[in-house]
């Protein structure tokens, strides 16, 4: 019975993370569409993606301590419930500028289930069963961008508004499955009152701490090297690669295959291996993809295969990564855990927001773009990780 309450809270934590790729992911093959039916061009729609990310991005800074002060699941049915209604209008949008304003509120109001679940995942867990579960979650959560593209281009045989309807339904079960099993792990009486002054105090103590800085960058840097390539995907698959809006899957099944298999290993090595050697090993195998993918572009011609395949294996490297780096930081504040769970996924969609706004446009008209913009974010995300306690534990 244990196990299976445990293995119920672990399915619903991962479906409130994984809300934020099916935002992202599933309306991607419908890009071309909206462009005709919305009468916008491809920078208009590819921005819907930016006007998601950089509210999304600041909202992570207070979801985390508004679940603080009022509880983990009133902070769900509030954020989850607004989603709803923001993908409904999404769905009705007549034209690029109200889809515009409806992203805003999917940003606003998405984050609340990604923040509110990593600081579940410690608050109901502790130790290696803590670095399992976490990895668990985020394996499960890296199904989502694999799954999201396909489904996607199923809808999108029914009509692009299915999409966003699928978005709200898929939130609102997901917040029905939160507040039947998931237990409100903030009581009262530890509650945090929630002020501007509380608020910008905590983030001070947060912010404030190298450790935790250099923690959540190299978080926020090493997915970022991998995630260019799904903001850029209607175009890298499409036009680089010759595939149509309907195979997606080509790209996504195998990166997330990679991040899955990253997951497990992470799992694996939960309480037999240290967690400095795990990281260690994780950078120098996406040092090595990564180069790879790089020469790759530099020497051939672009296939689906020996294009997307580097990126799935990196994948493998960043997975592994994730939970130990996650933890620690977590780990660092544990009396605000929520506003540190917020900074965390703020400094994580920060980056993303400047992929998806400034960096892909830049670089998404050749592969090689692409190949360099991973390599610089990775040696970004090795230099603030070399500096931490962790990397240098031996």
């Amino acid at each position: 019975m244990m196990k299976s309450t445990s293995t119920t809270l672990v399915l619903v934590l991962a479906s409130l993370t994984a809300l934020a790729p099916f935002a992202i992911d599933t309306y991607l093959p419908a890009f071309f569409t909206l462009e005709q039916a919305l009468g916008g061009s491809s920078l208009q729609i590819q921005q819907s993606l930016t006007f998601y990310l950089v509210p999304y991005a600041l909202m992570t800074l207070w979801h985390g301590a508004i679940s603080d002060a009022i509880g983990r699941i009133r902070t769900l049915q509030i954020g989850l419930g607004v989603f709803v209604l923001a993908s409904i209008g999404c769905a009705l949008a007549p034209n690029v500028e109200t889809l515009w304003f409806f992203r805003v509120l999917q940003g606003v109001s998405g984050g609340a289930g990604n923040v509110v679940a990593r600081a579940m995942v410690r608050d109901l867990f502790e130790g290696a069963q803590a670095q399992r579960v976490m990895a668990t979650v985020q394996m499960l959560f890296g199904i989502a961008p694999a799954v999201a593209p396909m489904i996607g281009g199923l809808l999108l045989g029914i009509h692009w508004q299915a999409i966003f309807l699928f978005l709200a339904l898929y939130a609102a079960l997901s917040l029905w499955a939160a507040m039947r099993y998931l237990p409100e792990t903030v009581p009262v009486d530890k509650r945090m009152p929630l002020s501007a002054k509380r608020v910008w105090s905590s983030y001070g103590q947060v912010f404030g701490d190298a450790e935790f800085r250099r923690l959540c960058f190299a978080i926020g840097a090493n997915f970022s090297a991998f995630f260019i390539y799904v903001l850029a995907s209607p175009v890298f698959l499409i036009r680089h690669l010759g595939l149509d809006e309907h195979q997606f899957g080509y790209m996504f099944v195998p990166t997330v295959c990679g991040m899955i298999l990253g997951s497990w290993l992470a799992r694996l090595a939960a309480g037999r291996w240290s967690s400095a050697l795990v990281v260690r090993s994780a950078y120098a195998w996406m040092a090595l993809l990564a180069t790879l993918n790089l020469l790759i572009c530099l020497n051939l011609p672009a296939e689906v295969l020996s294009n997307i395949a580097p990126i799935a294996l990196f994948n493998i490297g960043m997975a592994a990564a994730v939970p130990i780096l996650s933890l620690a930081a977590l780990d660092r504040h544990p009396r605000i855990r929520g506003t540190a769970a917020s900074a965390q996924a703020f400094m994580q969609m920060l980056l993303s927001s400047l992929s998806a706004g400034l960096i892909v446009p830049l670089v998404w008209d050749h592969p090689v773009g692409l190949a360099v913009a991973m390599l610089v974010y990775l040696l970004l995300g090795w230099l603030a990780m070399r500096g931490t306690a962790l990397y240098r534990k031996t």
